[in-house]
């Protein structure tokens, strides 16, 4: 027998909200997903809640909500993440980017208005977030951006078409690619693994997204270790380094910047929670 009960916008997202009330923005995330199933605006979910969805349209968007309900990052399932103020698209092979790493580019930017900015490079760039938004906000920047992964790489590449962006990306292992072409730099990003091994299968975020992504090792600190010694000699003198940081890993980070570039000046720079976020290096 067929079930023919049709229910509309606001029935669905009722519905939704109930099946996805684990996640803290379970009402965005089932208006996130019916705009997908949809292919319509938020504005339009909320202005028409009485029409009716099809059967097609129905099982569409209970299927998204299903696969969110087991734990599926949204932005793997809508192929798409916003960040600072453009979008990005993503895919299992990435890092999903977070707010967290926008506060890393906007280091960058208050840095590059302050400084002439000739070459910057992204270390690590995953989807190319970081990469993306120098190039689009610090034109006059030959922009550089490094990945050891050719999947995150092949996403990046496609985040910088869609904008149109002369990034010039290298496939190899953090500064490698610079170093084997004689590059440097004034400007220097990484948002680069820094959970502790140990930790990483007790997170929910280990389930879907890139372990590469996330191990850093024993203290979580040996690749941002590995990309501080290779730093010198990509780095300019009065080169700005900008390292994103696991609460509580400052000091040793900042430690490790003294050992590796006898920097001018070395700051750990909290997020919007107070936590340890950031580490910003002078060379």
């Amino acid at each position: 027998m067929v079930d023919t009960r049709a229910l509309n916008i606001e029935a669905e997202l009722s519905a939704a909200r109930a099946q996805l009330s684990a996640s803290a923005s379970a009402a965005l995330d089932a208006q996130l997903l019916l705009m997908a199933a949809l292919g319509v605006a938020r504005a339009y979910l909320l202005a028409h809640g009485e029409v009716l969805l099809t059967a097609e349209q129905a099982a569409h968007y209970e299927q998204l909500v299903a696969r969110a309900a087991q734990g599926e990052p949204i932005p793997y399932i809508l192929g798409k993440r916003a960040f600072f103020d453009f979008e990005l698209l993503v895919t299992p092979a990435v890092l999903i980017p977070r707010p967290e790493t926008e506060l890393l580019l906007e280091a960058a930017l208050d840095f590059a208005r302050e400084n002439r900015v000739q070459r910057a490079v992204d270390v690590g760039t995953g989807s190319g977030a970081l990469a993306v938004g120098l190039a689009r906000h610090v034109p006059g920047a030959r922009v550089f951006a490094t990945e050891i992964s050719s999947a995150a790489l092949a996403v990046a590449l496609r985040n910088a078409a869609r904008y149109e962006l002369p990034i010039d990306f290298m496939q190899g292992d953090l500064l490698a690619p610079l170093i084997e072409r004689g590059l440097q730099v004034d400007l220097l990003l990484a948002n680069l693994p820094y959970i502790p091994s140990a930790e990483v299968p007790t997170l929910a975020v280990s389930r879907y997204e890139p372990l590469p992504a996330l191990d850093g090792g024993a203290d979580g600190l040996d690749i941002i270790r590995r990309l501080l010694a290779q730093a010198p000699t990509v780095c300019r003198a009065g080169a700005c380094l900008l390292l994103e940081i696991g609460a509580g890993q400052g000091d040793a980070v900042a430690q490790a910047a003294w050992q590796a570039l006898r920097p001018q000046s070395c700051a750990v720079l909290p997020d919007y929670a107070g936590h340890e976020r950031i580490v910003r290096i002078i060379a």
